[in-house]
């Protein structure tokens, strides 16, 4: 009977650990997992380049992406939130690529029309970035 009740309590504190480890701010939050990454993200590095990203946001292996409006985007494969407010996930990301004012009207992020295959293939890219 004992035993039993270790083990429940251990499988309870085993249980509440990720959400602990969820309510804190951490630094070392990992990427998004690979299943979420789909896309190309060789065309989404041509993509982010043909929209213009580049004039807003540094973005690494991109030429001329090196602008100062947007957040840097390095490092994005391990960033915990999109624009500050959204889960990083590949689903938040492609609908906050695709429409910026849905997510947060009043946004500097313009919308600028990306497809969703576009929106998709960007996000492939941007998760190479961790």
């Amino acid at each position: 009977m004992k035993l039993n009740r270790t083990l429940w309590a251990l499988g309870a504190l085993l249980v509440g650990l990720p959400a602990v480890a969820a309510s804190g701010c951490s630094s070392s939050a990992a990427p998004p997992p690979p299943e979420s990454r789909a896309g190309r993200p060789d065309r989404g590095a041509a993509l982010i380049a043909q929209y213009g990203c580049g004039s807003c946001h540094t973005i690494p292996g991109v030429q001329r992406a090196d602008g100062l409006v947007g957040p840097p985007l390095t490092r994005f494969g391990a960033r915990s939130y999109i624009a500050g407010e959204l889960p990083n996930n590949a689903d938040n990301l492609r609908r906050w690529i695709s429409d910026p004012q849905a997510v947060e009207p009043g946004t500097a992020m313009p919308n600028l029309s990306v497809s969703a295959i576009d929106a998709q293939d960007i996000a492939a890219y941007l998760y190479t970035l961790d």
